[in-house]
């Protein structure tokens, strides 16, 4: 029987929220900093974040490598320091809570039942390994997945291991029924408008995510029109969203009021918009097709206190040549993206 998800908590996906892609802390031997990796979370659920995603492309997909090991263990506590804030908080509604789920069926299906009994809403589910499979191929292993716990569909940008998914896959991929989100994220305006009107054409309400943190602001302020249909993407699940996220949830209340009262989008908006696609690709490392983006969004976290250092599971994954120059020069442009004040008031306590 198809596991259907908690009305509350659709009901927020399809409204609309700050999902940030959680993060690995690690200590400087590379193994896991729990004490770090909880404040990680507690930093985004006080920072106004309605839900996070954990064991995603920021995560760091080798955490999924049996031999690694840290799939589970990751998961777990990202669950048990949720659980821990909405028992001290008391939430109207539940954090969202979502799990990154990879590889062919037989992982995948190993994987998602984790997600499911550590108690995750949903799974993101990448389709990086099925580079050479047929669309037919790939809905089912959709369809046996979907069979499990709801489905956050994931078009990955080719860049960091992705694989071009077609209109006829989004159409087809609407159709299943435990479907509830798509997180849009090739970093192309051609594939993205695939996803919106195969949605669009489907008659499915089904929540659109933006993925694309080249294009934030811009994704969230367009009303994308297909015949008689409008269609809108309503959030982000995001790499950009796991810095500076109280910022990030100011952007998306002030985007959501903008919409609703069907108001003119404000210049400052576009700038705005701009704004954010520079600090983008100096921190995602675009310049060196984003071989830095995971150490770069350390990087930030590192600043304000929250990681320790900047390393990644990879010992050669570090910092491009110039890019922390970039990444100060976007600090220096744009204070008021950062939310450092925010975190030095409450580091010692998320630390705790």
């Amino acid at each position: 029987m198809v596991e259907k998800l908690n009305k509350k908590i659709l009901k927020k996906i399809k409204k609309g929220t700050v999902i940030p892609a959680h993060p690995l802390a690690l200590t400087e031997k590379r193994s896991l900093d729990e004490k770090r990796q909880k404040a990680l979370t507690r930093y985004y659920l006080s920072a106004g974040a309605g839900g996070v995603a954990i064991g995603v492309h920021t995560t760091q997909f080798e955490i999924h490598d049996k031999k690694i090991g840290l799939y589970r263990p990751v998961l777990e506590l990202g669950s048990e320091t949720i659980s821990e804030f909405e028992e001290e908080h008391k939430p109207d509604i539940p954090v969202v809570r979502i799990a990154g789920v990879i590889g062919k069926t037989q992982q995948a299906v190993e994987e998602a039942t984790i997600a499911k009994e550590l108690g995750y809403h949903a799974v993101l589910l990448s389709l990086s390994a099925f580079k050479n499979s047929t669309n037919k191929d790939m809905l089912e292993h959709v369809r046996t997945i979907s069979e499990i716990v709801p489905i956050f569909g994931f078009y990955l940008q080719t860049a960091v291991g992705g694989r071009v998914l077609d209109y006829h896959f989004w159409r087809d991929f609407a159709e299943i029924e435990n479907v509830i989100a798509i997180k849009i994220a090739p970093f192309n305006r051609y594939q993205t408008i695939d996803v919106v009107r195969a949605i669009a054409e489907s008659g499915r309400d089904i929540a659109l995510y933006t993925g694309n943190d080249d294009n934030i602001v811009f994704d969230l302020l367009t009303p994308f029109y297909f015949g008689n249909k409008t269609v809108r993407i309503v959030g982000g699940l995001l790499g950009h969203w796991a810095f500076w996220t109280s910022k990030a949830v100011e952007i998306l209340t002030r985007i959501h009021s903008v919409v609703e009262k069907g108001l003119p989008v404000p210049p400052d908006l576009l700038k705005l918009g701009v704004e954010v696609t520079d600090c983008n690709a100096a921190i995602f490392d675009a310049a060196n097709n984003f071989a830095g983006c995971i150490p770069g969004i350390h990087e930030i976290l590192r600043r304000q206190g929250l990681l320790k250092g900047n390393w990644t599971l990879k010992e050669d994954e570090i910092l491009s040549p110039g890019q922390k120059e970039e990444i100060d020069r976007v600090y220096k442009s744009y204070p008021h993206l950062n939310d450092d004040n925010f975190v030095s008031e409450h580091l010692d306590k998320w630390l705790e």
